[in-house]
């Protein structure tokens, strides 16, 4: 799930910043008899997107120009390529992914933000079959912020920058309009018949409707899940729990007063929309798992000051594990997780870092203590041909050695909390570009980036 991520006030900025999480990879993933593979040819610049064993990413080429580039799930072989671009995404969004949808049992389709087809319009929405690559259908853009998948159905929020602005729901084999939502929405949420959505205003609100109809189901403004003074400047992310959506609302403070806009975490059923818990007043650590399956949190006070660190349940809400903010070893870490996320490590560059137990909060021996963070905490910017500048590449993790603060030797597998899975396939780009995937589990889990 793409999220906006503008700067915020510098001091909220740099504590989010130093908030990074590290994390051992699976030991399991080392096994020869796992199936796995490394595409060097994509150079990944966004998240990936799976549907009916097969994956789709938005690659860079070497003249700064992009790409959808399709592979077998099974096999990492590129399946077919074709130019992509961005028409109105905000850089704080990153690039967007294309969108991977079974559009009926086995076959997936793969939509995906294009170069303008005619004069008249700025981009065109292409959707082709995920493994031959043919062209279904066409749909010629003005903006958009991307399409997604929702159910076997294809959400596109369009005409972004205008006043005309709205959200359609395509068929996904024909492109055929068959409902629409005025304004801006984003999915966070979908099944087979009811898509959950986040509606972009003044007064944001969750939505739920039946994706045959468009039928409303419920709706929860926001500000009855948190408080009034929401404002999604900062940012947010969503992930399931059960049968619970967990919400991630990020500070904004407004250079025009100085006054910073609420923020914090909660869990509303997605059944009817009823609130379950709220955490307000916390911010999310960056990279960690995504809201819904491991929430990592860190309370901030009125007067801007950080606290200590706490793991959060995500089916109650309740605190099951945590440090205290005198523990916080000064500055100039990163922090550095575990697999399983039992404890709370800081990576000092270069140097020896700290380990917590996050449900005792006594300290760690680092003598073998390993942990993933991001491999570069200075990111450049995307030399991007034809697209805004302040675009950047979705982040890759490396692993290193807690003891010295350096990076561990060996390519390695990052963490599940951090790629998710698709039926036991996980996907991860690597620091240059590298497409990787290891079949190392079961099931479908959402992992940090949604």
């Amino acid at each position: 799930m793409p999220v906006i991520r503008p700067l915020v006030k510098p001091a909220l900025a740099l504590a989010g910043a130093m908030a990074l999480a590290a994390c051992s990879g699976s030991k399991a993933a080392t096994e020869e008899t796992l199936p796995t593979w490394h595409n060097a040819g994509v150079n990944a610049v966004s998240r990936a997107t799976v549907a009916a064993g097969a994956a789709a990413v938005t690659s860079m080429r070497p003249d700064g120009t992009l790409e959808t580039a399709a592979v077998d799930l099974a096999t990492g072989r590129r399946l077919w390529s074709h130019p992509a671009a961005i028409a109105g995404r905000l850089p704080g969004m990153g690039v967007q992914p294309p969108a991977a949808v079974e559009a009926a049992p086995g076959r997936a389709v793969v939509a995906a933000v294009a170069p303008a087809a005619s004069g008249k319009a700025k981009a065109t929405l292409v959707v082709r079959d995920a493994r031959g690559g043919r062209q279904l259908w066409a749909r010629p853009l003005q903006s958009t912020f991307g399409p997604q998948r929702c159910g076997v159905h294809i959400c596109l929020a369009e005409n972004t920058s205008l006043a005309s602005a709205r959200m359609v729901v395509l068929h996904a084999l024909t492109g055929e309009v068959l409902w629409k939502l005025p304004g801006i929405a984003e999915v966070e949420w979908s099944d087979s018949s009811r898509v959950v959505v986040l509606r972009l205003a003044k007064h944001p609100l969750l939505a739920s409707y039946d994706l045959r109809t468009g039928k409303l189901g419920w709706r929860l403004p926001l500000e009855e899940a948190l408080s009034p003074g929401i404002d999604l400047s900062g940012g947010w992310a969503f992930g399931t729990a059960g049968g619970d959506l967990i919400g991630y609302v990020a500070p904004y403070t407004n250079p025009k007063d100085d006054r910073t806009s609420t923020f914090g975490l909660f869990s509303v059923k997605l059944a009817d929309g009823a609130v379950n818990w709220l955490r307000p007043s916390v911010v999310r650590v960056y990279p960690s798992g995504n809201p819904g399956m491991a929430p990592v949190v860190r309370p901030v006070d009125q007067q801007g000051q950080y606290g200590g660190f706490a793991r959060l349940d995500p089916a109650s809400g309740r605190v099951v594990g945590q440090i205290t903010a005198d523990q916080v070893p000064g500055a100039g870490w990163w922090l550095a997780f575990p697999s399983d996320m039992s404890r709370l490590g800081f990576l000092k560059p270069g140097t020896a870092g700290a380990s917590y137990d996050l449900t005792s909060g006594q300290a760690v021996p680092l003598k073998d203590e390993r942990g993933w963070s991001f491999c570069v905490t200075d990111p450049q910017p995307l030399q991007l041909t034809g697209a805004p500048r302040g675009f950047y590449s979705v982040a890759a993790l490396c692993e290193f050695d807690l003891a010295t603060g350096k990076r561990a030797e060996g390519p390695g597998v990052p963490p599940e909390w951090f790629t998710g899975s698709h039926e036991g396939w996980r996907l991860w780009r690597d620091d240059k570009g590298g497409l990787h995937a290891v079949r190392d589990t079961t099931g479908t889990a959402p992992g940090m980036y949604g």
